[in-house]
């Protein structure tokens, strides 16, 4: 057996961790950076609980709200700039995916004089501000991750800052503030999280390890399909999916992300898809595409989720969905060529041609 396993941040995932870890805060420093939305963390009461916490610590703080959702190179030079200006010791992202990935990037930038060409590529020097990440909804794990995915309009689909220097120093998490999510979202976001762990587990990077956090994680999601479709979603059902995705961010740790990622940020980039629900459109096809020549995994995945075939995996993924989204023959010729070329491809278990993804793109539209 063989094991490579690296993740440098502290997890305190309990119920009111925000208050009941304030002590925590000191650690950082006597000024913080709080990147977020400009609407949800006020919603669900998380950005409350952090002031609050900060205040109890006499610790003050800058709030840049400023997120946009897909964030882009020059969203997170303008956080960077707004960290600068004043002056402080560390960052707090809270939210999703966005205000997480651009709290990594805001952190970087306002430590290190980076190019745009640079950004992605590096050389980096060690300098950055420290990272506190706080999950508010249950889907995209970064805040137990090394990665930064940003909106690159040069490329035309999104490109990530993948470097352990961003690991967050700690991971608050806590289900509550996934309570007033939208069941739209919550779908959406608990796919982002299942596609997480079926692709990390179906990569070749993946170890023993690995596959225990990606199975438990699969297993926990699976669980809730009846309840996604059916929207009957407890407080239960929604610790088990935000665990889920911290574990399924464990696992995209130590595997990175394959195909399914380099071909849904063409339908992000170029439609408007939301992250998640991109994955899920083409995440039934990929297994297929997988089962071709590797069939043992994918059909223990499957197993896991309790479902007898890959057809049946895409009837639930299809019942999760709903009605798919118009895409032209031309448009699937250019997400192939585009997907092609991102660095996760070679990651696939079996790694596909151009004309595997356009197929996989047909199948996963017809």
């Amino acid at each position: 057996m063989s094991v490579n396993f690296f993740l440098p941040t502290r997890i305190l995932l309990d119920d009111d961790c925000v208050r009941k870890h304030a002590a925590v805060w000191k650690e950082f420093g006597k000024k913080a950076l709080i990147v977020t939305g400009k609407h949800s963390a006020r919603a669900n009461g998380s950005l409350q609980d952090v002031t609050d916490a900060l205040n109890a610590q006499g610790i003050g703080y800058a709030i840049f709200d400023r997120v946009e959702t897909n964030p882009s190179i020059a969203n997170v030079r303008e956080g960077a700039a707004f960290a600068k200006e004043n002056h402080v010791d560390f960052v707090i992202g809270i939210g999703g995916g966005s205000p997480m990935d651009a709290a990594k990037a805001i952190a970087l930038l306002a430590c290190q004089d980076l190019a745009d060409e640079a950004l992605f590529t590096g050389p980096y020097t060690k300098d950055i501000l420290p990272l506190v990440l706080l999950p508010t909804t249950a889907g995209t794990g970064s805040e137990v991750t090394q990665y930064s995915i940003l909106t690159n309009d040069k490329a035309q689909s999104k490109t990530s800052i993948a470097n352990p220097l961003i690991f967050p120093k700690l991971a608050l998490i806590d289900a509550k503030y996934t309570q007033g999510l939208p069941l739209r979202t919550t779908i959406h976001t608990a796919i982002d999280a299942l596609s997480h762990s079926i692709e990390g587990s179906l990569s070749k990077r993946s170890n023993a390890l690995v596959d225990l956090l990606a199975e438990e994680s699969v297993r926990l999601i699976a669980a809730h399909f009846d309840d996604l479709i059916h929207d009957r979603l407890d407080a239960k059902a929604r610790a088990n999916l935000i665990y889920a995705s911290m574990l399924g961010g464990m696992v995209i740790a130590q595997t990175g992300t394959t195909a399914v990622h380099a071909m849904g940020y063409s339908l992000t980039y170029f439609h408007h898809i939301d992250h998640g629900r991109a994955n899920g459109l083409l995440l039934p096809a990929f297994l297929a595409f997988l089962e071709n020549e590797k069939p043992e995994p994918v059909h223990h995945m499957l197993e896991i989720m309790g479902l007898a075939n890959t057809a049946a995996f895409r009837d639930v993924i299809d019942r999760l969905l709903g009605e798919k989204e118009t895409i032209t023959d031309e448009e699937f010729r250019k997400f192939s060529g585009i997907a092609i070329q991102a660095k996760n491809i070679p990651g696939c278990l079996v790694v596909p041609t151009a004309e595997n993804l356009y197929q996989m793109y047909v199948e996963s539209f017809s």
